[in-house]
């Protein structure tokens, strides 16, 4: 008998949802913040290495580039564009990623298939609902683990969706993904962090597309690839299970980065030291120390000491990300590069940092009701004087400050674009009635520099 979560994924993948205007007009943010994120990737020479074909060429469109690449190649390429700047939209639970990564998967699968923007739409609320929820209880980082299993899990099923496979292939697919098992993290964190984290999540949406065509062609799946005693996934690794009804309560409450390219745990860090900054910037080298209370994930996972060696050991510091706000009023992803980098002042005050968990802001974390994401950051002088300690508790990208949002998201888009030479198409991303009926060939093509 198959298990039973293959058949509950691969069942809510295929069926016929009416999602909600609300929840569809989200999706069409995300879609547009990615492409966006992809524009502003496009512009940076360390991508340029892992994008591209390797053998031949294909039909396939990647966003902001010339190629055509096989349907494989140009998930990997779409997902690493999204991903590589840590710009992209984020949820955060016992597991954490970022659902849009799924949108290599769809927007190549789409391509293939001939479909509309419409079914890219459905697609990336079905994949954002899949990754998001399976992350709500089930912590694999706990164990070592990445969270693109999760991406590829979700792509799975997004491009099962999209390629018409049935029930039970879809199952068989999953399954597959499943038995595929978790990269580690190493490359996440030190002494090893590096570029592999801005295109690991590519990978796993390109394998999540290979395994749909694999099913497609009538590759047989593992009805226990989860519940098998001693080599199924759950006891090499852990019990998985689905917190909530599978629906639209991840797209409707996804996080948005909307100001900052950094890890989503130093969101509010950076937002509290930029408002720190005015009473800092002449006062730098009085700076004795700068604190830093923050939530449980983020002590664990990018509070670093000791030397950074690039920008993907950057973008996942704490105390850089403070720091460099600080001093600048501004974080972007130039801020990150090696002349940036270089500043001696960032790694002074670097040493300087003292970072602490607050209890409660773990709490409010994890609170279903709050999924709050908080820092504090105060600066003590020499001289014994202190800034005040500045709060953030919700990020500008969060659902509760999802109003206030829509301007700033906006601007970055078009700042973006802008950067690929192709800010014209703001108002197609986001005004134009007829997106969704547009082929999704057709707004790749737009998207050719």
């Amino acid at each position: 008998m198959t298990d039973r979560l293959l058949t509950d994924l691969a069942r809510y993948a295929l069926a016929p949802h009416d999602f909600s205007e609300q929840t569809l007009a989200t999706a069409r943010w995300v879609l547009a913040d990615s492409l966006g994120c992809a524009a502003l990737a496009s512009t940076h020479e360390a991508p340029r290495r892992v994008l591209g074909p390797f053998v031949g060429a294909g039909e396939i469109r990647v966003p902001f580039r010339t190629d055509r690449l096989d349907v494989v190649k140009a998930a990997f390429d779409t997902g690493a564009l999204i991903r590589w700047l840590d710009f992209n939209d984020t949820w955060l639970a016992a597991e954490w990623g970022h659902p849009s990564d799924n949108l290599g998967a769809i927007l190549a699968v789409a391509q293939h298939r001939d479909l509309r923007v419409a079914d890219a739409l459905d697609a990336a609320v079905i994949a954002h609902e899949i990754q998001g929820v399976l992350a709500l209880e089930n912590s694999f980082n706990r164990a070592g683990l990445d969270h693109v299993l999760l991406v590829r899990i979700a792509s799975t099923a997004a491009a099962g969706r999209l390629l018409g496979l049935d029930e039970g292939r879809l199952a068989a697919a999953l399954s597959h993904a499943w038995i595929d098992g978790g990269a580690l993290r190493a490359y996440r964190h030190a002494p090893n962090t590096g570029p592999r984290k801005s295109w690991a999540a590519g990978d796993a949406t390109a394998r999540g597309v290979f395994l749909a065509m694999l099913a497609e062609r009538g590759e047989p799946g593992y009805a226990t690839a989860l519940s098998a005693p001693t080599w199924g996934f759950e006891a090499v690794h852990s019990p998985v299970r689905l917190e909530r009804p599978l629906g639209s309560y991840v797209m409707d409450n996804v996080l948005f980065k909307v100001s900052y390219p950094a890890e989503f745990h130093a969101q509010t860090a950076a937002e509290c030291a930029v408002l720190l900054h005015p009473q800092v910037r002449d006062r730098i080298g009085e700076i004795e120390r700068i604190e830093i209370d923050t939530q449980e994930s983020a002590v664990r996972i990018i509070d670093k000491q000791g030397p950074l060696h690039n920008p993907a050991d950057r973008d996942h510091c704490l105390q850089y990300v403070a720091v460099v706000a600080l001093l600048h009023g501004q974080l972007t992803d130039e801020h990150y590069e090696d002349d940036a980098a270089a500043d001696p002042r960032i790694d002074a005050l670097r040493e300087r940092c003292a970072v602490r968990e607050e209890p409660r802001y773990s709490r409010d974390y994890l609170d279903p009701g709050k999924r709050s994401i908080a820092n504090a950051v105060r600066v003590v002088f020499a001289d014994g004087s202190a800034t005040e300690r500045v709060e953030v508790e919700y990020p500008l990208g969060h659902p509760r400050r999802r109003a206030e949002a829509a301007a700033p998201l906006r601007a970055k888009l078009e700042a973006n674009l802008r950067a690929a030479g192709k800010e014209e198409l703001v108002s197609l991303l986001l005004d134009d009635p007829a997106l969704a009926a547009l082929a999704a060939r057709d707004l790749l093509d737009t998207l050719v520099p």
